[in-house]
């Protein structure tokens, strides 16, 4: 289950996101660290298309009627939307309206844990 590097690389990845949320007065270090996390998380599925079978997964062994399947692509969809909503209350913070503020870290607290999910059932999913 852990021994895809795709897992251990979103595992890092975890890591700096929560190290990000945790020293988010440092706003540079912040706004770096969660953009990095976001353009990975956007770059996965595009690895996976390219670089993983796919179609023999998903199509020959019929996983697509999997439930753990649509469970994790229903997180994915859930922490995209997440990602949206904390991009828009991010640009608006960075413009000075701080009425965002306490939407935006509990945005942040959500996307934190909708993405652990999101590890979770990917490793889960990872052939061995």
């Amino acid at each position: 289950m852990l021994t895809a590097a795709t897992v251990w690389a979103a595992l890092l990845t975890y890591a700096v996101m929560l190290v990000a949320f945790r020293y988010a007065k440092q706003r540079a270090f912040h706004v770096l660290g969660m953009i990095s996390v976001i353009l990975f998380d956007l770059g996965m599925p595009v690895y996976l298309y390219l670089y993983k079978d796919w179609y023999r997964r998903l199509i020959v062994e019929s996983e697509l009627t999997s439930f753990l399947v649509w469970i994790h692509f229903m997180m994915l969809v859930m922490m995209y939307a997440l990602y949206v909503m904390q991009v828009k209350t991010a640009l608006r913070l960075l413009r000075y309206d701080n009425s965002v503020r306490i939407d935006h870290r509990a945005q942040g607290r959500a996307v934190l844990l909708v993405r652990a999910l999101v590890i979770f059932t990917g490793a889960l999913l990872v052939e061995s």
